[in-house]
């Protein structure tokens, strides 16, 4: 299977936890499909202490994999938004 493009896509998306509203990452997501995952190298801010754990509400939120042979997120459904 291919890799993800290194560069990436140039549109940056917030993602905020579900339970408290805090901002988790910013992330240049491509398409315009819903979010799925998160791959590391395309997080261009990262707002939480502890992979995976929302910083004000300690809830986990995604679990991390490799996709396609790349570090990933895996968001859970319904942990995680995008504005």
């Amino acid at each position: 299977m291919a890799k993800p493009n290194k560069k990436g896509p140039t549109k940056t998306v917030d993602i905020f936890c579900c339970g408290c509203k805090s901002q988790l990452f910013k992330y240049r997501k491509g398409g315009k499909g819903a979010l799925v995952k998160c791959f590391k190298e395309r997080i261009s801010r990262d707002y939480t202490n502890e992979p995976c754990i929302c910083p004000e509400c300690q809830a986990v939120f995604a679990r991390e994999t490799l996709v396609r042979g790349t570090p990933a997120y895996k968001i859970i459904g319904g942990k995680a938004y995008m504005k």
